[in-house]
């Protein structure tokens, strides 16, 4: 319950903190800011703290500020403990069109000049590889899309041992719906690789451009001329994306008709992949076309003409679209004047993306809530956040997902992750197939929710204060065991599908279930058919009169084994309960469970169990080592 009141307080928090926001749609956070406090730079943006958006991190201050004016840059939140994905959670409203800045400027923060490499996501997608970071210079990536959900989530993932991701700034910028329209950003996002504005002396943002989109200063390269409009006034409203007026007064032209201008920093990549670029032309000069006189140009992609003749117009702007079109670094985009055109071609800015794989939905919202219970139960796994699933390589340590579009929890490995306390209701994640509690400090009943999880093949509990439950009390059982473990019965938690092997008990873990070859749950408390128990009782007997020598062990009675040397510990990534530990991680799936996997344990010790047929489909396997015991429980329910 304190745990619930805090994530609500979290949530609660998270929305003043956007509602101080001085600008209406825009979320301006200061990672790693020492205070909550709100500030506003010299642009007029209002900038907050992070507190309210990470559980996790560490604030720390670059030891080469960029300039003196730049405090948002000053600081940064470094990611060196915890899980390898850390993820900022934005409340914001579902369906509007955003752009999702992140900003990152290392400043040799670590003493050590050695930039980090990692990779971000984007509301469980991926969006790019931070990297060739450089000691001195500001980096920054750029998402346009609609947000699907309530909350915008992004996260930092250290994908190279002994390089930590950082973050210094995280903005959110509301869109008008018609902007960036020629494409549907619900199903894909636009990765910013260029803006430019051409021929400007400085970069253009906000207040210049009410969206806060930064233009890059483009100078005229060689056989280039910078041109100054002298228009007092340009109508941009007939640009569907909005462009600034501010973007338009300068322009960067050829000399001559015969030459033409080459859009060489596009930044795209060196593999073919789809894009949207978008081409801006305003004419900066009062050219009289009815004595003749005109600027004409085209549009040309590897030497292809690709637009319809473009005359620029005289303070206003023409936008020219390129969409889904496959280009690499290798494309080669040109402004061409045509064969009739008295005056050079010009261009006055430009925008390049590329388009993203189709977004996902995320998690199932069902499972992702029942986990949120968990979270809110157990403090200690708070820490996670972002989609549990997805991307595919970076889903949490602790579950193992399907593969499905929309994926399913399939599996929770908690195994020693100090949870304490009871149980919450998760019994909506009926694609559960595993659980391992095993070496917590759970209490109360084993929850009889779980015999509604149809899927589950395999319970370990591993806890001593877990019990069955009957109508009167809740009695603690001996160890339960189903003997020598069987290859298969249990999924691991890596993705790539590699299973366990069964699960052991030892006197450490008392009330640890196991799963040989039942696709049903072992569930403690639940109602035994009589003719079991009368199977059982003639199976004790025939063991007892036709063994020799040998006596078996009587009901409740416990046999010793033998001594098993102790297992490679699970590669989870329980907490460590003396504080935070650099963690070193490469990229990889979720952690795979050993072979032959056995709790540590000085030894192994086996209750005996009732003999008698396998369950059929619908019925419970049930494991159990005092006749009495289940003789009363059926006698109590009849």
């Amino acid at each position: 319950m304190i745990m619930a009141n805090h994530l609500l307080l979290f949530l609660l928090l998270s929305l003043l903190a956007l509602v101080a926001s001085a600008q209406v749609g825009f979320v301006s956070i200061d990672c790693g800011s020492s205070s909550n406090a709100n500030y506003t730079d010299m642009s007029g943006i209002t900038w907050i703290g992070d507190r309210s958006f990470i559980h996790t991190g560490e604030n720390q201050v670059v030891q080469t500020p960029i300039n003196s004016e730049s405090q948002v840059l000053n600081t940064l939140r470094e990611f060196s403990t915890g899980p390898k994905k850390n993820c900022y959670s934005i409340p914001f409203t579902k369906g509007t069109k955003v752009l999702v800045r992140a900003s990152f400027y290392y400043g040799n923060y670590d003493k050590k000049s050695s930039p980090p490499s990692f990779d971000i996501l984007l509301d469980g997608n991926n969006w790019t590889t931070v990297d060739y970071l450089t000691t001195t210079d500001w980096n920054y990536a750029e998402a346009i899309y609609v947000v699907s959900k309530d909350v915008i989530s992004v996260c930092l993932v250290q994908t190279h041992p002994n390089q930590f991701p950082f973050i210094s700034a995280l903005e959110v910028r509301s869109m008008d719906s018609g902007m960036y329209s020629n494409l549907d950003l619900s199903v894909n996002a636009l990765i910013l690789t260029a803006r430019t504005a051409f021929g400007a002396n400085q970069d253009i943002r906000y207040p210049n451009d009410p969206y806060d989109r930064i233009w890059t200063a483009g100078q005229s390269g060689s056989g280039l001329t910078t041109l100054k409009s002298n228009g007092t006034h340009i109508i941009t409203n007939v640009s569907t994306d909005n462009v600034p007026s501010s973007v338009l007064q300068n322009a960067v032209a050829t000399y001559t008709t015969s030459t033409y201008i080459i859009l060489s920093e596009t930044n795209l990549p060196t593999t073919p992949h789809p894009i949207y670029m978008n081409l801006y032309f305003s004419e900066v000069e009062v050219i009289y076309s009815t004595l003749g006189l005109q600027r004409s140009l085209t549009v040309n992609v590897n030497g292809v003409i690709d637009s319809n003749e473009i005359i620029p117009p005289y303070d206003g702007v023409i936008e020219f679209n390129i969409n889904s079109s496959v280009c690499s670094s290798d494309t080669k985009f040109t402004v061409v004047a045509t064969p009739d055109a008295i005056y050079p071609p010009l261009v006055n800015a430009m925008e390049v993306f590329l388009i993203s794989d189709t977004l996902t939905n995320g998690t199932n919202s069902v499972d992702v809530e029942q986990l949120s219970l968990l979270q809110a139960q157990f403090v200690v796994l708070a820490q996670w956040s972002g989609d549990p699933c997805l991307p595919a390589p970076y889903s949490w340590e602790w579950v193992t997902c399907s593969s499905d579009t929309t994926p399913r929890i399939t599996a929770l490995y908690l195994n020693g992750y100090g949870l304490s306390g009871t149980l919450p209701d998760f019994s909506s994640m009926v694609a559960l197939q595993t659980i391992d509690m095993q070496n917590n400090s759970l209490t109360g009943e084993i929850p009889s929710f779980l015999g509604n999880l149809t899927s589950l093949k395999e319970l370990v509990a591993g806890n001593q204060k877990l019990c069955a439950s009957d109508s009167n009390a809740c009695k603690i059982l001996a160890p339960l065991s189903s003997g020598t473990p069987s290859p298969g019965s249990g999924t691991s938690p890596s993705s790539s599908g590699t299973q366990s092997s069964g699960f052991g008990t030892s006197p450490s873990n008392p009330g640890t279930l196991s799963s040989s070859s039942s696709k049903l749950p072992i569930i403690l408390g639940t109602s035994i058919p009589i003719f079991i128990i009368f199977l059982a009782i003639v199976a004790f007997l025939a063991i007892k009169y036709h063994k020799g020598e040998t006596k078996p062990p009587g009901p409740g009675e416990i046999k010793e084994t033998g001594k098993r040397s102790d297992p490679p510990q699970r590669p989870a990534f329980p907490p460590s309960s003396t504080g935070g530990q650099n963690v070193n991680m490469n990229i990889q799936s979720a952690p795979t469970m050993p072979p032959n996997y056995w709790p540590s344990a000085p030894s192994v010790v086996e209750a005996v169990p009732p003999e008698g047929p396998e369950p059929s489909n619908g019925e419970t396997k049930f494991i159990a080592n005092e006749i009495e015991y289940l003789m009363e429980m059926q006698a109590r329910q009849q």
